[in-house]
């Protein structure tokens, strides 16, 4: 029996499918597990449609059923819905498509009780417990260039989502950390500087540079050639000192990584390739002894049904490579970390490598075979950065643009910009710094989340920091509008919650109060699907729903008789907003 508690929990279509679960097995008591079918609709028959009369019809008709067609399979499931206070009516339409009004009393109450106990209780609940997000992934010694940009935006967004929704996210840094380029960058360090040790930041100073002169060294001189292969060897039978070069190199890459994630306010758990390396052998031998690894042209490989190309998973030279470590990886998370849904948040050009490894996965029993079962792994791949010119985004000197560079370009933007509405004279100067990095990175992450990660993105500032159309800047300023409103108002917003009551009277009311009853379902459906753009596409429709009903001369909020209900409204825009914000890893701002 549902309590009075979660009469109000989660998400509206979900607690509308469990209504219409019960009327469907009594409409159709020898169809088992019949999924109800909901969905949102357009307002004009009403807010939500409930679609299995159809389906069922051609499963039913001809086994004796007392129905004469569609239409009346739809009056059944109508009638056979259980009470409840959220639906107000409900009428059939077309070939049995039954149509819910929400009741304008539930929807108010509903909001009024999310505004005293918290936005938490709008969380969608998953069906997992613990979640690997693997994302952001730069390699040592080499500059995180504008596709990590992605991998760490997009992965951040992901598991903020999964967060929310009560997931235990294990957000993880897959480091490319070991390999052969190791040996030629331990050689080169212990050539450039014989006391290694003192080899700080500072001194070998880009690490980028540090690597091609490496490289060059490595291209044209065969007895340093010769040196780096034997460090190789030396670093992976674990001797001290090629041990602590190797630490030494990657604690000052982790360093540079260290300054784009501050500036984005990421948090990531490093577990690079080095980590996962001593579980490789004997991964390999349990594939062994199951029979998937075969021979092939010297190396070691697993066949994949369907795919012309093996895996390779150990190289004709004994070596291992990205697969290896995959494997190994995939194994750890599955069974030391019990994780349910591991996702991989990387290029689309990675497409191939992760289908053939997750194929292989399922070859060894370790998944399920289809993809709606658990555990389960999930590539999430995205498209190129590109520049104006529709090429890949570079600077002028074609070099790849760093991050750093790149996230502080915007603040010194979003400062400008501030400076010049004359907000030098009205605030303080940690007030201008703090906004100008709100929005001049909120600006950056937005421009790539708002589109469907699987299209490339052209990369313009002058676009990202318009305070106008469906950008960052422009949804920041929303919020903060809502926020003086209610200042300006000059009441307590947290005594009115307690003691005022929120009614959905206008028409302009009632649409503003379903869209923010839908959250948890948008939430729900852009984890699932792990498309964060559904979150920015319903972020941008609240502000407009929200101006809508603010600019109409009925609706209006200070002085009128329903300034208490129609300040909760506001309220509600803003938590909502700032849940929103939160989720896509954007910082909000209360005043402009």
């Amino acid at each position: 029996m549902a309590t009075e508690h979660d009469e109000y929990m989660g998400s509206l279509k979900a607690r509308l499918a469990k209504l219409f679960e019960v009327s469907l097995k009594v409409t159709v008591p020898n169809e088992l597990d019949v999924e109800p079918l909901v969905a949102a609709c357009n307002g004009k028959f009403g807010d939500y449609q409930c679609n299995n009369a159809m389906g069922l019809w051609s499963k039913i008709k001809g086994k004796g059923a007392p129905f004469r067609g569609p239409p009346a399979v739809g009056e059944a499931i109508k009638n056979n819905l259980p009470t409840s206070e959220m639906i107000e009516s409900c009428s059939v339409a077309g070939p049995g498509f039954v149509n819910v009004v929400l009741s304008k009393n539930w929807m108010a109450k509903s909001i009024q009780k999310m505004l005293i106990e918290g936005i938490d209780t709008w969380a969608p609940l998953p069906p997992v417990k613990t979640a690997v997000v693997d994302f952001s992934s730069p390699n040592i010694a080499k500059e995180m260039h504008v596709g990590h940009l992605r991998s760490t935006i997009i992965g951040d967004t992901l598991a903020r989502m999964l967060e929310f929704s009560k997931v235990k996210v294990l957000r993880q840094n897959h480091v490319g950390d070991w390999g052969t380029q190791f040996g030629m960058l331990i050689e080169f360090l212990f050539e450039k500087f014989p006391n290694f040790e003192d080899a700080t930041e500072t001194a070998i100073g880009d690490l980028q540079a540090f690597y091609k002169a490496s490289k060059q060294r490595f291209d044209a001189d065969p007895a340093f050639k010769e040196r780096a292969q034997q460090a190789v060897v030396r670093l992976q039978g674990g001797e001290d000192k090629y041990r602590r070069a190797w630490a030494q190199i990657c604690q000052i890459s982790r360093t540079e990584f260290h300054k784009v994630y501050q500036r984005l306010g990421v948090h990531l758990e490093e577990k690079g390739e080095s980590f996962y390396n001593p579980y490789i052998p004997g991964v390999i031998e349990a594939l062994n002894k199951q029979g998937l690894v075969e021979e092939s042209q010297g190396a070691r490989v697993i066949f994949i049904e369907g795919i012309n190309i093996p895996l390779i998973v150990v190289k004709s030279d004994g070596g291992f490579n990205y697969a290896s470590t995959d494997l190994a990886a995939l194994w750890y998370r599955l069974n030391e970390e019990k994780a349910e849904w591991i996702i991989y948040v990387t290029d689309v050009g990675q497409q191939q490598h992760f289908d053939m490894f997750f194929k292989a996965a399922k070859r060894a029993g370790w998944l399920p075979q289809g993809d709606s079962s658990y555990p389960k792994a999930s590539h999430v791949g995205f498209g190129l950065v590109l520049g104006e010119d529709g090429k890949c985004f570079r600077t002028r000197n074609t070099e790849v643009v760093r991050l750093v560079d790149l996230l502080d370009e915007a603040k010194v933007r979003s400062k400008a910009a501030l400076i010049e509405r004359g907000k030098g004279e009205e605030w303080t100067e940690e007030e201008i710094e703090s906004t100008a990095e709100a929005v001049g990175y909120g600006a950056v992450k937005y421009a790539d989340l708002k589109n469907n990660r699987l299209t490339n993105y052209t990369f313009n500032f002058d676009q990202m920091l318009n305070d106008k159309g469906n950008t960052a800047v422009y949804l920041l300023y929303a919020h903060a509008r809502i926020c003086s409103i209610i200042r300006r108002s000059g009441k307590d917003i947290e005594e009115l919650k307690n003691k005022g009551t929120l009614v959905l009277g206008h028409k302009d009311e009632r649409d503003l109060g379903l869209h923010l009853l839908q959250f948890a379902e948008v939430v729900e459906e852009a984890c699932t699907n792990l498309l964060p753009n559904v979150l920015c596409d319903y972020l941008y429709n609240l502000s407009e729903i929200f101006s809508k009903f603010y600019s109409n001369p009925e609706c209006k909020v200070i002085g009128s008789d329903m300034e208490t209900s129609r300040l909760l409204l506001c309220e509600a825009t803003a938590v909502v907003m700032r849940k929103c914000f939160d989720l896509l890893g954007i910082t909000p701002i209360y005043k402009i």
